[in-house]
């Protein structure tokens, strides 16, 4: 008798690709200096291998957003928590790991370096033989937009912001991480530029197939951007919630016109409003 199962391949369950289970992160313990920055934090966030899961962190200042992203990096003095456990991959983060990429909002490029030998640090770090690592780097720096002709041999210094943070983002893809942790990587630049950049990474990170977390305070980049966002309350940071997003099927200019794409908007600046009031002192009597 069949059972209609045969020649059907058994699932196949994939560790997630980044998990907090509650996480909780205290500074200065025991000291005048105390803070809880993090209290009891859970969410995953699954390994899509065939598309890479994007997911937005918004919330006020304070609320714990950067530290949760350098809890998944393995970076100190916010690693490790205090209590909890923070998995990559299906492995606990014990440090950095050559699994996980990072972009800051700071323009890091090595000032000593042209555009290209930053693109190739990480390469040259793991022994590439430069005439690989340099075909790989102009090649990462097309991609990213840049000319390879006209701009492989110029220095930080000559590059315009959103050159410097193509170079940073290019420096970081170069080496395929699994996952890619992004701090309020465009929050310095013009708004004209920061819509450039959003579709950008929409397309490399496409290419890559990556695992994306992205801070920012911009609610429509984290909605354009975002498969799922996580709205975080402050004091301490935890996380208010979980919004399941639709993919942004046009440019980011284009998306901002979209009725689904503002009314996401304004429901979450409302939430946001909300747990801004909710975390302010009662004014005293």
């Amino acid at each position: 008798m069949s059972t209609g199962t045969e020649g059907t391949a058994p699932a196949v369950c994939l560790p997630a690709a980044v998990e907090f289970r509650n996480v909780t992160k205290l500074y200065g313990r025991g000291t005048p200096r105390e803070y809880l920055a993090l209290s009891d934090v859970s969410f995953t966030i699954p390994d899509r291998t065939d598309h890479g899961e994007f997911a937005s962190f918004l919330g006020p200042s304070g609320c714990g957003k950067s530290t949760v992203l350098r809890l998944v990096a393995g970076l100190e003095p916010q690693h490790p928590p205090t209590s909890g456990t923070v998995t990559v991959l299906g492995r606990e983060v014990v440090g950095p790991g050559a699994d996980r990429g990072m972009v800051f909002q700071d323009y890091t490029s090595f000032d000593n370096r042209t555009v290209l030998g930053n693109v190739v640090f990480g390469l040259e770090c793991r022994g590439v033989p430069r005439s690989q690592r340099e075909a790989e780097g102009l090649d990462w720096i097309e991609r990213v937009g840049l000319d390879p002709v006209q701009d492989a041999d110029k220095y930080p210094h000559e590059l315009s912001g959103g050159m410097r943070q193509r170079v940073a983002i290019a420096r970081t893809l170069i080496l395929r991480p699994r996952v890619i942790l992004m701090d309020e990587p465009f929050g310095a630049l013009d708004p004209a530029t920061r819509l450039d950049m959003q579709d950008l990474l929409v397309k490399l990170w496409r290419e890559v197939q990556a695992t994306v977390l992205f801070v920012t305070h911009s609610v429509e980049e984290a909605v354009y951007l975002g498969d799922r966002v996580y709205l975080m309350d402050t004091t301490p940071g935890r996380i208010a919630e979980e919004i399941i997003l639709p993919a942004a099927s046009a440019p980011a200019r284009e998306a901002q016109s979209e009725p689904w794409f503002n009314e996401q908007v304004m429901r979450i600046h409302e939430r946001i409003e909300q747990i801004e009031v909710t975390a302010k002192p009662l004014p005293q009597r």
